[in-house]
């Protein structure tokens, strides 16, 4: 039998991604990665190497495989695929830790009843990321699974961060700021200090913008403040989520438009947003690329919402050293990171125009009061250094 292999999972509504890391020189390398798609509609499997070349791809046609039927065929391609690997554990994104879980955790039965109970608190997310532990406790028992939390990260925030100024009743049954991208800002505070040293122990707010979006204030890698609150549809305006919203406007809805939780749940989740504001898409690629003023609005209102937030995430640090972008438009939209950067001018940040095009590491200026960087995230290796940590420490 050869090296051993952890497998991540992260479970959607729809989809299932996967990557494969083994042990190399004591570093966790990738050996492959992996989606299926479209489970429910128009299921489709495409799995590639390292390099971007395709392993493997399959299309089932218009039916439905479901999360469990996704599960059963992952883990029949992965035995034909890994037979020279030994699969010791599978790490799980799991978005609600709650206030219990502030660490990974192995999941045995009596901790996926646990997490099942925080299903109310992201329903949206929960029930699906939790969904293939169910089905693989079944299928392996005795096959070690890790489960690891985007709220996790966030449980240094102090106290009167993650409070609503609600009852306290309210406050103790679980109504309060939790934050989520864990995993991601985790990733970035590990990686910063490479980067750059001295402004990974300073004030540093972490940019993670793609289709769903969120800031983080660290002081020192550690997380202070963050955009998203109670639930993923906070802070930030995001691909379809609305971002902060006025609780007035959800009373108005269910009052004066007669809309009951269900649809107001559509509306804030999945027709808001960049595709909200600009009746066309919730991709800020095509967005940049068009010429229809209602593009142009969606990016002005998503590029507006940062500047504030930034100016918001500064005071909660009481200063700043250092801002770094990353997610999928963070690393890859160089107008995007244009944009935020001129606005950030007043708290110190210069950019180098050329730099920026380039994707940096770096994209400010070499004087710049606060620098500015690009550092890509990864929240598959994280997961899997998690799940070979809780390995070595049974």
């Amino acid at each position: 039998m050869g090296r051993d292999a952890i497998l991540v999972l992260n479970a959607g509504s729809s989809s299932i991604k996967l990557a494969v890391f083994a042990e190399r020189a004591g570093e966790l390398a990738l050996e492959l990665r992996g989606e299926v798609e479209g489970l429910y509609t128009d299921p489709r499997f495409q799995a590639h190497d390292p390099a971007g070349r395709v392993l493997a791809e399959k299309s089932w046609g218009r039916t439905t495989l479901g999360h469990d039927g996704a599960v059963e065929y992952l883990g029949d391609f992965l035995q034909h695929h890994l037979a020279d690997h030994r699969l010791v554990a599978v790490g799980h994104r799991v978005v609600h830790g709650g206030l219990e879980y502030t660490a990974p955790v192995r999941v045995e039965p009596a901790a996926l009843k646990a997490l099942e109970r925080l299903i109310p608190l992201a329903p949206l997310h929960q029930p699906h990321n939790l969904a293939p532990i169910a089905r693989l406790l079944e299928r392996a028992p005795d096959l070690p699974q890790v489960a690891c939390f985007d709220t996790s990260f966030h449980r240094t925030n102090p106290d009167v961060a993650q409070r609503f100024a609600l009852p306290a009743e309210l406050h103790d049954a679980g109504v309060q700021r939790y934050g989520f991208h864990g995993l991601s800002y985790e990733y970035i505070a590990a990686e910063f200090p490479r980067v750059d040293a001295k402004a990974a122990a300073a004030k540093t707010i972490v940019l993670h913008l793609g289709n769903g979006s969120s800031m983080c204030a660290m002081d020192a890698g550690r997380s202070v403040a963050t955009t998203m609150g109670f639930s993923p549809a906070d802070g930030l305006p995001m691909g379809t989520r609305c971002g902060a919203l006025d609780p007035g406007v959800i009373l108005y809805l269910m009052d004066e438009r007669k809309m009951d939780a269900r649809a107001i749940e559509r509306l804030l989740y999945s027709e808001s947003g960049l595709l909200g504001v600009s009746g066309i898409s919730s991709d800020m690629r095509t967005l940049l690329a068009s010429a229809a003023p209602s593009a142009r609005l969606a990016i002005d209102v998503y590029v507006y919402r940062i500047r504030r937030e930034l100016g918001s995430l500064a005071a909660a640090l009481g200063g700043l050293d250092a801002i770094v972008f990353t997610g999928g438009i963070g690393e890859n939209a160089p107008a995007i990171r244009e944009r935020v950067c001129r606005d950030a001018a007043w708290l110190g940040v210069e950019l180098a125009a050329a730099a920026n095009a380039g994707g940096g590491p770096r994209i400010s200026a070499p004087d710049s009061r606060v620098s500015a960087w690009v550092v890509q995230t990864n929240e598959e290796v994280m997961i899997a250094r998690h799940t070979q940590r809780v390995l070595r420490r049974e």
